[in-house]
């Protein structure tokens, strides 16, 4: 389980090095997610549309490594975009992925551009 913890690392936007086409607008349900694979990553895509922003995290909820978070409830508090797990409700910052349940885990994000309906998520390699 450390090693599915290890591979997954934010990254800022400055950071990115490679833009990977995750799919078209049509492909991502509103105010919800989906989910992409990218090398051998899972990546949870949501289209929050209701705040007209786009958001990428890892898909393995930290609390049982359950790759779920794309199927998860999309929502605010605080006025901070958030995800909370289907199985456990555990909830995350969907802008720095930090645990909003004050434990000490946390989610990595990744940068998301719309470009011509195209979305993209932005990676280090």
């Amino acid at each position: 389980m450390e090693n599915l913890i290890n591979e997954y690392q934010s990254v800022a936007i400055e950071d990115v090095k490679v833009w990977f086409k995750a799919g078209t607008l049509k492909d991502f349900p509103s105010n919800r997610g989906g989910c992409i694979k990218y090398k051998n990553k899972q990546i949870a895509v949501f289209n929050f549309e209701r705040r007209n922003e786009w958001y990428a995290c890892q898909n393995a909820c930290p609390h049982k490594m359950e790759m779920v978070l794309s199927r998860g409830m999309t929502g605010s508090a605080d006025g901070v975009p958030k995800i909370a797990c289907p199985m456990h409700k555990k909830t995350f910052s969907l802008v720095d992925g930090s645990n909003l349940n004050g434990e000490e885990y946390s989610i990595a994000t990744y940068p998301v551009k719309v470009v011509d309906e195209e979305v993209f998520v932005g990676f280090l390699e």
